[in-house]
């Protein structure tokens, strides 16, 4: 299922398909791609905004790791994107925030974030989401990023490009033909990006989701978008697949 241009309706649309999507990724890494001891529970407040998706690990007895087992397919293989990007030990050692964040049913080691509208929608708002984000990988819990929206004036290369410099000052460019950013982080004791950039019209990649700063699992975001998808109310479908508004939206059906 071909990304859709997600600019051509309102915020509140595409929160109603971002909730259903979060379920449907939930569903899939619940169904046996993580770990035995890892699960996936979505909006659960762990300190500071609401995340989507959280992967949260309760140890058991001689083990405080994940680690792959019946069936899963966690792998310590780097992940391959278009580009990858390392803060220096040293730069990030300074800035390191220690503080571990604990939930009431495991520790959380992992969050995926579906970037919507309203995180972009102002300077406040797109600058919570960066010190969110940045914070959560301070404090050694992985993230995964997905945004569907093209840079605007407060984001003009992206949010990963905010998000990294707040790491490490080593330049990022969003390609002009892929406005559209999927950034997978691994928050080790040396932050590692893994960057896939796409565009509408493109078949999303399945991204990793670290466990750990090596272990991750693919996140099946094409399988769980056209999941999403089939489910999406026709009415819907036609202000994506449509012919372009009379307010400057390309042509670009999904």
């Amino acid at each position: 299922m071909p990304i859709h241009d997600w600019t051509r309706i309102d915020a509140g649309t595409f929160h109603f398909f971002h909730q259903r999507w979060i379920s449907s990724l939930c569903d899939a890494l619940n169904a046996g791609l993580l770990p035995k001891g890892c699960f996936a529970m979505s909006e659960q407040v762990i300190g500071g905004p609401i995340p989507d998706v959280i992967a949260l690990h309760t140890p058991t007895k001689g083990k405080r790791k994940p680690e792959p087992t019946n069936g899963s397919i966690a792998v310590a293989t780097p992940p391959r994107t278009r580009i990858m990007q390392q803060a220096e030990p040293e730069r990030y050692a300074a800035r390191a925030d220690r503080i571990i964040i604990r939930h009431v049913r495991g520790r959380v080691i992992a969050i995926i974030e579906i970037v919507s509208p309203g995180d972009k929608g102002s300077r406040h708002a797109i600058r919570a989401f960066v010190d969110k984000t940045v914070g959560l990988l301070r404090q050694g819990i992985h993230l995964l990023v997905i945004d569907l929206f093209p840079p605007s004036p407060r984001d003009p290369q992206g949010i990963h490009q905010l998000i990294w410099e707040e790491i490490d000052p080593e330049p990022f460019e969003v390609p002009s033909d892929k406005p559209l950013t999927l950034a997978a982080y691994s928050a080790g004791d040396v932050i590692k990006a893994f960057v896939e950039p796409v565009a509408v019209g493109d078949m999303l990649p399945d991204m990793a989701l670290f466990l750990t700063d090596v272990l991750h699992v693919p996140a099946p975001l094409e399988q769980t978008y056209q999941t999403t998808w089939n489910v999406f109310p026709e009415e819907l479908k036609e202000l994506l697949e449509g012919p372009a508004t009379e307010n400057g939206d390309e042509n670009q059906n999904g």
